[in-house]
């Protein structure tokens, strides 16, 4: 009869479970890169959409697929997504996966959930990000972004913003304000993504990560240079 080393047993086990669960943390960012593509699908079949001159001086994205918006009385907001930064030769990084967060105090009710896009006209703006947190209204000045010829009260008409951000929400495309709201990098996430300790700056100045072989990133990727083109 064979005897098993029970340590062996445990150490092989758990290595198997180590690897199960990073493999399912790195598709469960797949399909946070394939719902942020989905969002500038959706986007770029609106009537009302971001405006041709905007975007021409855009050199970064934030895009969070299903922004919670929740409240009674005092409201909040929660979403993940990614951000990618324009390359001086004209393409884009590979994503950065981050987190935004934020309250506000209102009447208001209920649980809605908005698809959100957030336009920033530097790449130093998100290598603020890399930084550590910031908050959009304080640290960077943030507005709701115009739409088509119409736009909020709270449009910058000259642009002089460095964020301008737009929500989707049933069937609806509108700018919206996110003064408040805090910006931070998900490293974790970054991690199971690429597989290793990754800086946010180095992602945003390169685009010659592991993942550009993705198949998710490679499409991100295509919908963005569609939008931008």
């Amino acid at each position: 009869m064979k005897t098993y080393n029970f340590s062996k047993v445990l150490a092989l086990t758990l290595a198997s479970t180590l690897l199960f669960s990073q493999l399912k943390s790195q598709e469960k960012q797949q399909d946070k890169i394939s719902a942020s593509t989905q969002v500038l699908k959706d986007f770029g079949k609106m009537k009302e959409n971001i405006p041709s001159k905007l975007l021409q001086v855009t050199e970064g994205i934030i895009i969070v697929p299903k922004l919670i918006n929740a409240g009674l009385g005092i409201g909040g907001k929660r979403g993940k997504g990614i951000a990618m930064a324009k390359l001086e030769d004209g393409t884009w990084s590979n994503p950065v996966f981050v987190t935004i967060t934020g309250g506000s105090v209102g009447l208001q009710a209920g649980i809605q959930s908005v698809d959100l896009v957030l336009i920033l006209k530097t790449r130093s703006t998100l290598e603020k990000i890399g930084g550590g947190s910031f908050t959009l209204g304080g640290d960077i000045s943030a507005t709701a972004g115009p739409v088509g010829r119409s736009s909020s009260a709270n449009t910058d008409y000259k642009m002089e913003a460095e964020v301008y951000s737009y929500s989707r929400s049933k069937g609806l495309f509108a700018g919206i304000s996110l003064n408040g709201a805090v910006i931070d990098i998900d490293q974790d996430a970054d991690k199971a993504f690429y597989n290793k300790d990754v800086d946010s700056k180095t992602l945003f100045s390169s685009s010659k990560e592991s993942s550009t072989d993705d198949a998710a990133v490679n499409s991100l990727k295509a919908e963005l240079e569609s939008l931008y083109k």
